[in-house]
């Protein structure tokens, strides 16, 4: 293999050059490169100063994966940060891109940083279950207030060029040549006094006791007990107390012990999982259709977010609606995500400008008639959908591609009713479709390669996880969450009552419980879905009807203060030992006999029913592997990352 490493000479300035494609991972020999430059430039008398940058569309974006879970091969990450600050010239990091991880750990062991504008930098270890191992937690609040460097590094989230140059965390930002704008940089601080290394620095506006209890309070209650937030805020917490060396110490132990923790090899697993579900060997060689006009087919809460979703992704949009009112209302809320992405910084004035400029809207079909991908998202019931699809087919040209946003109807049905069946294709966007970044894209039995090929890099343009999916009723998630939630219900009428059930979902690592859900979602949508499916339910099949009852007495959930639970604030669930009446006397009424049960028999029921429905679909062909299907759980139905989802618990404890 090629060194990676090039160094180039420009006057008295050393241009250090990584080129380690696709994403400049530190690799053994990018390290053992870095190091090697260290002692070339120190040894130059006539090199003042040296830039550090990277080839390709990002600069370093962390460990080399090719790497994971072999033994480690000198120089370690740890030793060459350490030579970067120990260097005899200032090193400038010149950042573009992404600089996480190990990136911005070696961008920490410069002297300086400059960052072209756009340029995400990150320490997001804790999403795979670990910390910084190089020195980010000693370093980076010794750069940047500690407030700052723990939000950073116990959320794992990437802050921008501009939050970064606010902070301190870099010198400058480029607009322009962002190695022209580097070289112009070191000649300014040449000849100024070479810094001193961040670790010989103290730290920087250190937290009080008070705002220590609270941000470890919060934290705790966000974590729902993923243990790599936890001991990166006591990491963080601990090193406020001690020299630099000590902390470096302790960082290396922590990491070491997250490592080897099973949270970790789940949080990695799935790492991996989300980046190999949207790669289809049989579409390989498909033709991937040009996309830059989108036609949305209903203005409500999906359509809005998925309109908002296509704009964002710079693609022009025309929105179509039965009526002026409706169409007004959709408008409304298209540019009310927009102005929140604003607001919270995501997009400036220009952009925001821009981007509602690309927004039109219509009650004319004809107004998509040149439209390159349509997608149809209007009320949930097939009839309406052909409906649609039936004016569609009327309009559009013949190469425009046609999906429906639905959660549980038949594609396969819906395509049938068309002209041109191998160009439609099923979309379930999540709500709200603007933030979720999962999309389930159903395969029908006669679409065309390209056509699902365009599909999927239409998710991957508007930043979403694409997971494929064959036609069935609910798909992969729905479908699994529908056998869960009636095991789920089973369990209220065998012994368990809302409350518990709920709980032990909680301490599972699940944000809600299936009741709690339920009721946010509100009862009258539940209960009109079920309503749905009584002409095709098998007679024999064990119902439960609690939540018909309850639903019968008036309780909508949240939308009007009471469902499985009370809400006098409107969002804040309290027990109702009346539903557990309800309950408990339903059990009688049937005469069954209930027994009570424990948080792990209840997660064990429920894991296993998640499990066993997984292998369904996957002997049906409907998911393509059990990653599918634990992306999906992870990403849709917040099944707990860090437990690495159905499937990936079934292996485990087997």
């Amino acid at each position: 293999m090629s060194n990676p490493v090039h160094i180039d000479i420009d006057g008295t300035i050393a241009i250090v050059r990584i080129d380690n494609p696709p994403v400049n991972a530190l690799s053994q020999s990018v390290r053992a490169g870095i190091v090697s430059a260290i002692q070339e430039t120190d040894a130059d008398a006539n090199i003042r100063a040296v830039i550090l940058i990277c080839n390709g569309s990002t600069f370093m974006a962390g460990a080399d994966i090719k790497e994971f879970g072999k033994p480690a091969v000198p120089p370690l990450l740890p030793d060459v940060v350490t030579a970067l600050e120990a260097a005899q010239k200032p090193w400038v990091a010149a950042i573009h891109g992404n600089a996480l991880g190990g990136g911005l750990e070696v961008a920490l062991g410069c002297h300086y940083r400059i960052a072209q504008m756009g340029t995400m930098l990150g320490l997001p270890e804790v999403n795979l279950g670990l910390i910084p191992g190089a020195g980010g937690t000693v370093r980076l609040p010794r750069l940047i207030p500690m407030a700052d460097a723990f939000a950073m590094i116990t959320s794992g989230k990437p802050v921008t060029a501009a939050t970064a140059k606010s902070t301190g965390l870099i010198d400058a930002v480029s607009n322009t040549d962002l190695l022209r704008d580097a070289v112009a940089f070191a000649k300014t601080i040449i000849d100024l006094p070479r810094p001193l290394a961040l670790s010989a620095k103290p730290i920087k506006e250190p937290l009080a006791d008070d705002e220590i209890s609270a941000k470890s309070k919060a934290l705790a209650a966000k974590s729902r007990g993923q243990l790599s937030p936890k001991i990166a805020a006591e990491t963080l917490l601990a090193i406020q107390a001690l020299d630099a060396q000590s902390g470096l110490s302790l960082e290396r132990e922590n990491f070491l012990k997250l490592k080897a923790d099973e949270q970790s090899d789940a949080l990695r697993y799935i790492f991996f999982a989300e980046r190999s579900v949207s790669k289809i060997p049989s579409i390989k060689n498909a033709i991937t259709k040009p996309i830059s006009t989108i036609g949305i087919i209903g203005g409500g809460t999906m359509g809005a977010g998925i309109a908002a979703s296509c704009l964002l992704a710079n693609l022009n949009v025309t929105l179509i609606e039965r009526d002026t009112a409706s169409l007004e209302k959709g408008v409304e809320r298209i540019v009310a995500i927009l102005h929140v992405s604003m607001k919270r910084g995501l997009i400036d004035q220009a952009r925001y400008d821009a981007l509602t400029g690309n927004l039109s809207s219509s009650t004319d079909y004809m107004d998509i008639a040149d439209a390159d991908f349509v997608i149809e998202a209007v009320f949930e019931d097939m009839n309406v959908k052909k409906d649609v699809f039936a004016k569609l087919d009327a309009v559009v040209k013949p190469e425009a591609i046609l999906a429906s946003n639905t959660s549980y109807l038949d594609m396969n049905a819906l395509a049938a009713a068309t002209a041109h069946p191998e160009r439609v294709i099923g979309l379930h966007f999540f709500s709200p479709a603007h933030i979720m970044k999962l999309v389930e894209v159903i395969h029908t039995d006669h679409v065309s390669d390209d056509v699902f090929a365009t599909s999927m890099a239409l998710a991957k343009k508007l930043r979403k996880l694409a997971v494929p999916a064959g036609v069935c009723d609910g798909f992969i998630g729905n479908r699994i969450m529908s056998a869960y939630r009636r095991a789920a219900e089973y369990m209220l009428e065998d012994g368990a009552l809302p409350h518990q059930i709920d709980a032990a979902m909680k301490s599972y690592g699940f944000a809600m419980g299936l009741f709690e859900m339920q009721d946010l979602a509100g009862l009258d949508i539940g209960y009109a879905m079920r309503r749905r499916k009584d002409a095709t339910r098998d007679p024999n099949e064990r119902y439960v009807d609690i939540a018909d009852k309850i639903y019968r007495m008036d309780r909508l959930g949240r939308k009007n203060g009471a469902g499985f639970y009370i809400y006098e604030d409107g969002k804040t669930p309290i027990h109702d030992p009346d539903i557990d009446a309800l309950v408990i006397a339903e059990s009688k009424r049937k005469k069954i006999a209930r027994t009570s049960m424990t948080e792990v028999e209840i997660m064990d029921g429920l894991l296993a029913v998640m499990a066993d429905e997984g292998a369904a679909l996957l002997s049906e062909n409907i998911a393509a592997s059990p990653e599918a299907i634990d992306v999906v759980m992870v990403n849709g139905y917040g099944f707990p990352k860090w437990r690495g989802g159905p499937m990936y618990q079934s292996k485990s404890s087997a």
